[in-house]
């Protein structure tokens, strides 16, 4: 993933809340040996799923408000990757990944999309 995929306080609700499509949040921060070492996989497996899932980065060291939005939705330690549908967070992977476990948390996500589109569907009047 590449710098453009970095989100912080000021636009997480306009990609990630506001997002049609799934999207994967990768909480880190640079002093992480485990974050250092799962960001190259994410970076391959982003591009293999890109036109699935949004993939996004927030450094929640960098400023205040990023750790705000981290402890809001429960994360405790780096790295961990939250996914959200319809702007709800929907399933969790803390810790280090391999790339087939990655692969694997994406593929079961995707599968569980589809109750979450029709649970999130707004009612007709």
């Amino acid at each position: 993933m590449d710098d453009k995929l970095e989100v912080n306080a000021n636009d997480w609700e306009k990609r990630v809340l506001n997002s049609d499509i799934l999207t994967l949040v990768d909480f880190w921060h640079e002093r992480c040996p485990w974050c250092v070492r799962l960001n190259p996989i994410l970076d391959e497996v982003s591009e293999e799923y890109k036109d699935k899932i949004n993939f996004f980065r927030m450094n929640v060291i960098k400023k205040s408000e990023n750790r705000d939005i981290a402890q809001r939705y429960g994360v405790m330690g780096t790295p961990t990757l939250v996914f959200f549908c319809s702007g709800r967070s929907v399933g969790q992977e803390v810790g280090f990944m391999t790339k087939e476990q990655l692969e694997k948390a994406l593929d079961d996500m995707l599968k569980k999309q589809t109750d979450c589109l029709k649970q999130s569907t707004e009612l007709d009047s």
